[in-house]
């Protein structure tokens, strides 16, 4: 290669390597379509068609309206069908977007500290019920009272029908179910929900729930939190192989605000192959939720065509906080068929029925998003859509497409971001921001992909915010603090 001929310092033919290859990649990608377009008019979508001619024209840029991955996974989808346009389009396509989608690492990832702990214990002295199979757990739970407890013994426990609720708890009162020991419990699901909560202030700790269902359409949801239960608790639990592991929502005029999801492991062992919505903690129309400190990973849906989330709350709820979690979209295939949100205001939006004011003038308002590492999305890490006065700050975001603020009434106040990728306001989203970082993380961190996140260059110190005031391990932040969501090298 002629760059090795320049005697250049080793970082900086690094960086004209990558420019270089960047370059070419993009002028390829841009010859195939061009070729596509003016070979095949009759087949290519006029979408596609005016986009190139916009391109070459100068009308419009080929990456800072949407990112580079956005158009790739769009110009497959516009592809598919016309094997003459596959042809000449698709290798170019495969060649370009491992480039702009780093793989992940084949190796486990650290946790960093967040997700449930196997070793949790809980001392019980004597609980009011003690369960030893699905009938007892069942009838207890009709039966308990506030202030009482359900231990679950240990042993495996397989729900094949929605295990249901009769009294509620109170604020110094709640009702608890638990197993003594983290991973002492498995409860294999077969149906579509296992549990469903419709009372107030119940906690549910220490437990192993794994959807077991041959058809994915089943296995919906472990826990499924309506109408009138407020203070819900889910704490130190290890959920795997659902389509939304946690459901959120309103009955009639009754919503289940003010619950608490931390310190949770989320996630599925491959694809989800269902037509449902795909997202580990789904909230829609309840307010005040907390959600901190979980692991959530590997969310990925079987459809294509079709975008699956993390974390979201939407559906005209207000003042959620979405705090210091790990948020892992791909753990391995991060340029697999569909599309990967990490942390969204907004999802993909909701039906007025669905929705607490039964409009959604805004999906969301007030949420916040803060200290959050999210990695490995072939979308946005972080999406604000028709969301209202969210403030995002002090997230890392590593080999994702950025921080997106979309659609009518959607607004968001960025502070002190540490992410690759792009900050964009569209169709009527309006942001502003403060102190980023914007840069590639593999410059800052000593494997930002693999999640050893040591400094190997420190960034500039930054003021710390006043509603900021730890990070993600829940150290104190200095006056002068550093962006992105770890304040040094310690770890967790």
């Amino acid at each position: 290669m002629w760059l090795s001929s320049l005697n250049l310092p080793g970082g900086m033919f690094e960086y004209l390597k990558r420019l270089a290859i960047a370059l070419c990649s993009g002028f390829l990608l841009l010859l195939a379509l061009t070729f596509s377009v003016f070979s095949f008019s009759s087949l290519v979508p006029q979408d596609i068609q005016r986009y190139v001619k916009d391109v070459l024209m100068l009308r419009s840029s080929p990456t800072l309206d949407r990112t580079l991955g956005e158009l790739i996974r769009h110009a497959r989808q516009r592809l598919a069908g016309h094997p003459k346009l596959e042809f000449f389009a698709i290798p170019v396509l495969d060649f370009v977007q491992p480039i702009y989608e780093r793989p992940v690492p084949n190796q486990p990832l650290p946790l960093m500290g967040k997700g449930w702990n196997p070793q949790a214990r809980i001392e019980s002295a004597d609980p009011d019920y003690r369960v030893a199979n699905v009938v007892e757990l069942q009838s207890a739970m009709k039966q308990v009272v506030a202030g009482q407890r359900i231990e679950i013994l240990p042993g495996v426990y397989r729900i094949g029908s929605i295990l249901g609720v009769k009294n509620s708890g109170t604020v110094d009162k709640p009702i608890q179910v638990f197993a003594s020991q983290a991973g002492s419990v498995l409860i294999e699901v077969t149906s579509s929900e296992a549990f469903q909560l419709n009372q107030a202030h119940w906690h549910f700790e220490n437990l192993h729930i794994r959807g077991i269902c041959d058809v994915h359409d089943y296995c919906e949801h472990a826990f499924h939190v309506v109408g009138k239960a407020q203070h819900f608790t889910l704490r130190n639990n290890l959920i795997e192989d659902f389509a939304a592991h946690i459901k959120v929502n309103g009955y009639r005029d009754d919503w289940p605000d003010d619950g608490l999801i931390e310190l949770n492991t989320l996630r599925n062992s491959g694809p989800r192959h269902t037509q449902r919505p795909v997202t580990p903690i789904d909230i829609v129309g309840a307010s005040r939720w907390r959600v901190q400190d979980n692991y959530v990973a590997n969310f990925a849906k079987g459809d294509p065509r079709a975008t699956s989330f993390g974390i979201f709350m939407k559906g005209a709820g207000f003042g959620g906080r979405i705090e210091r979690n790990l948020v892992v979209c791909s753990t391995s295939e991060m340029s697999a068929p569909g599309t990967r949100v990490g942390i969204s205001f907004g999802g993909g939006e909701s039906g007025p029925q669905y929705c607490r004011d039964k409009q959604c003038v805004t999906e969301h308002e007030g949420g916040r998003a803060i200290n959050n590492i999210v990695a490995h999305c072939n979308d946005m890490g972080i999406d604000i859509n028709r969301s209202a006065q969210s403030f995002v700050a002090h997230n890392t975001l590593i080999n994702t497409g950025g921080i997106d603020v979309r659609g009518d009434k959607a607004s968001a106040v960025l502070f002190g971001n540490l992410y690759e990728g792009i900050a964009r306001g569209r169709k009527g989203g309006s942001l502003r921001e403060q102190f980023p970082e914007r840069m590639n993380l593999t410059k800052v961190f000593e494997n930002p992909d693999a999640l050893i996140l040591s400094f190997k260059t420190t960034p500039e110190r930054i003021p710390r915010h006043k509603h900021v005031v730890d990070d993600f391990c829940r150290k104190p932040r200095a006056e002068g603090t550093l962006p992105g969501a770890i304040e040094d090298n310690s770890g967790c």
